[in-house]
């Protein structure tokens, strides 16, 4: 066993205990009767954004060990995307922001919810910390490719990062520093959806 695989073996236990840590948390949210306590609720978006980039170090380590193939399903994307506002919507309202989601009732997906939920979520949470007060995921086809896009009202991505696209899109950001976890991890699960020779990519 080498250390990458020593290290994904002390992640995933990091990952199962954090799991009881958030669920304890959303146990006591209820319990005590407020759910919109900040506090009690940053603790929460804290632990659920650490477990996110858990999530996201053991699947880089799948995918470039060849162990990680996408599941793909048939998904209604408005019932996904509902289900992920709800996730985060106590949060966002105790931050005064508008989040919300615009899909086609009707439209459907197909791709690994797993991943596509960690990627999102990850977007979603890097939001909430610098959004004005307003954020909205759109859904719908372009060019025979299902569009998600996130969008808020705050600074934008420093140029920097813009410029970087086509580095992490080739799946090599990360070792040339070019971008966070968190983008590289959207990168490589977007790019490890294929079909008809096409496969997803990233773009800011």
């Amino acid at each position: 066993m080498d250390f990458s695989d020593i290290l994904a073996s002390i992640i995933h236990d990091m990952k199962n205990s954090l799991g009881m840590v958030i669920n304890t948390l959303d146990e006591l949210a209820i319990e005590s009767g407020h759910q919109e306590n900040s506090k009690l609720a940053s603790l929460q978006h804290e632990s659920k954004r650490l477990n996110n980039n858990l999530i996201a170090l053991l699947s880089l380590y799948k995918i470039d060990n060849g162990q990680l193939d996408p599941h793909i399903e048939e998904v209604s994307v408005e019932e996904f995307l509902e289900e992920i506002v709800i996730d985060n919507q106590i949060l966002a309202n105790i931050k005064g922001v508008s989040l919300k989601c615009e899909c086609e009732s009707d439209l459907a997906g197909y791709f690994d919810e797993w991943l596509i939920r960690g990627v999102i979520n990850n977007l979603i949470g890097n939001g909430l910390r610098y959004t004005s007060d307003r954020i909205i995921i759109y859904c719908e086809m372009i060019d025979n490719y299902l569009v998600l896009s996130i969008e808020d009202d705050g600074a934008g991505f420093p140029q920097s990062m813009i410029e970087a696209q086509s580095a992490f899109n080739n799946n090599n950001s990360l070792n040339e520093g070019h971008t966070q976890l968190g983008i590289y991890f959207a990168s490589m699960a977007a790019h490890a959806h294929k079909n008809g020779g096409k496969h997803g990519l990233v773009k800011l």
